[in-house]
């Protein structure tokens, strides 16, 4: 068991014989893969009577939100009282002091968290086609829950804060301010003022052969237009290759009836399109904030740095979502060989040498978190190994698009969709910068349906 791990147990031990009010035994705390802003332990508290599987929930020592931590314990009480199935809570602070950082303890639901299981696996065969309509249903709940029963809520213009937010990147993203343009020119009437879950989506729902049995990850609750919880769930990213538009696993219709039959009223299809557009371009700003988390120091990580990378495939979805489809890329330029001053292996020939070490020889040696990071460090170098080899002339290539249309750089185009630029020509440019991205940072993802 690694310091850090024992230090946790020991806190735990502490804290839980002091909640539960008897002698407590704690397994060696276990941090699960995933969870890319809190830290997810699994453990089991032991008393002289029971047992009890737990989830610690916390933040990253040092990167505390005291504020957001008393604001999901209170959403979590509130939930359960409108019928949302939720993991019971059994501790919660937000002082740093007890366990390091501001955390929430729960009962460990059993059932599958992870999609690409949900989507596949036998066992679920029989609840995917009722899915949909069961989230839509437990949605109009959360919705129900009173706002005053949440102090602290936020409830900022969903639309202002994604643009000041992309606004703090320095990295221009032309196919993102076309997606922002029209959400300004396309934005609908709110549908009302309510509590607001904030990323209700496949891979934050705890699911059995029988249903829907948690709804987790309460950390972006905040007040606001209902409609924005359905796009969520139908942004292309959570469906995980898969073709169903709800998650993976349903239809938009079938979303939206169940939600209707608990809500007593029928969202707008048109309106939770734009609200899945909204979505898709905050996951782009989203996956720019996490490597910026990386990139100046604040919490590095490989995870936060490949994540950095999938910016393109979320300005991909965009322009699917917004009526543009995938052109078909340009075949793989030849290896073009490296200056023979440092000889063989070239730098290409390296880094695919050290993937294949992670592949066959680290990855399976190691489990849990390393494990995982050993799979992403592994994609990360194969997204360095394309971009050495395809890189030079994606780059040639894109200068002489950029110069053809009249703009010096990214940013200068950037600035004139901004300013209202159109045309079929500037949308190719998208197209073919964003599909260039893509071959190399996942090119499986033009795949996707």
């Amino acid at each position: 068991m690694s310091t850090a791990s024992e230090q946790l147990r020991i806190s735990l031990t502490a804290r839980l014989t002091e909640v539960l009010g008897t002698a407590v035994e704690v397994s060696a705390p276990e941090r699960l893969t995933g969870g890319a802003s809190r830290e997810t332990w699994t453990f089991r508290a032991t008393t002289a009577t029971a047992g009890y599987p737990l989830i610690l929930r916390r933040d990253p020592p040092g990167y505390d939100r005291p504020e957001s931590m008393g604001v999901e314990a209170a959403v979590i009480a509130a939930a359960a009282r409108c019928g949302v199935p939720v993991p019971a809570l059994l501790d919660h602070d937000s002082d740093p002091a007890v366990l390091g950082a501001p955390y929430l303890i729960s009962e460990n639901v059993p059932g599958e968290t992870i999609p690409r299981r949900l989507l596949r696996e036998p066992e679920f065969d029989q609840v995917r086609p009722t899915l949909a309509a069961e989230l839509g249903r437990v949605l109009a709940r959360v919705h129900r829950i009173p706002p005053e029963q949440v102090p602290g809520l936020t409830g900022p213009d969903p639309l202002a804060a994604l643009e000041a937010d992309h606004a703090r990147h320095a990295e221009p993203l032309p196919a993102l301010e076309l997606g922002l343009r029209w959400l300004r020119e396309n934005r609908p009437p709110p549908a009302g003022d309510v509590v607001v879950h904030g990323d209700f989506r496949n891979g934050n729902l705890i699911v059995g052969a029988d249903g829907l049995r948690a709804v987790l990850d309460w950390e972006l609750v905040h007040r606001g237009d209902p409609l924005e919880d359905l796009g969520w769930l139908c942004v292309k990213a959570w469906r995980f290759a898969s073709a169903a538009p709800v998650g993976g696993f349903g239809e938009r219709a079938d979303l939206l009836a169940g939600y209707a039959e608990e809500a007593g009223w029928a969202p707008d299809p048109a309106a939770v399109h734009w609200w899945e557009v909204y979505g898709t371009a905050k996951w782009a700003v989203g996956c720019r904030d996490m490597a910026r988390r990386h990139l100046t120091g604040t919490d590095g990580s490989v995870e936060l740095a490949a994540i950095g990378r999938r910016v393109c495939e979320q300005e991909h979805d965009l322009l699917l979502a917004l009526g543009i489809p995938a052109a078909p890329a340009d075949a793989e330029p030849p290896d073009v060989p490296e200056p023979a001053l440092h000889g063989r292996p070239t730098a290409t020939e390296l880094v695919a040498a050290v993937a294949e070490f992670l592949r066959t020889d680290a990855r399976p040696a190691l489990d849990g978190r390393s494990r995982f990071h050993a799979l992403v460090a592994e994609n990360v170098l194969g997204t360095v190994e394309r971009e050495l080899r395809l890189g030079p002339e994606q780059q040639r290539r894109r200068q002489d698009r950029l110069a053809a249309l009249g703009y010096r750089d990214e940013a200068e185009l950037a600035a004139a969709i901004r300013a209202g630029a159109d045309g079929a020509e500037i949308l190719a440019a998208l197209r073919e910068g964003v599909t260039d991205r893509l071959l190399v940072a996942n090119p499986r993802y033009l795949e996707n349906p």
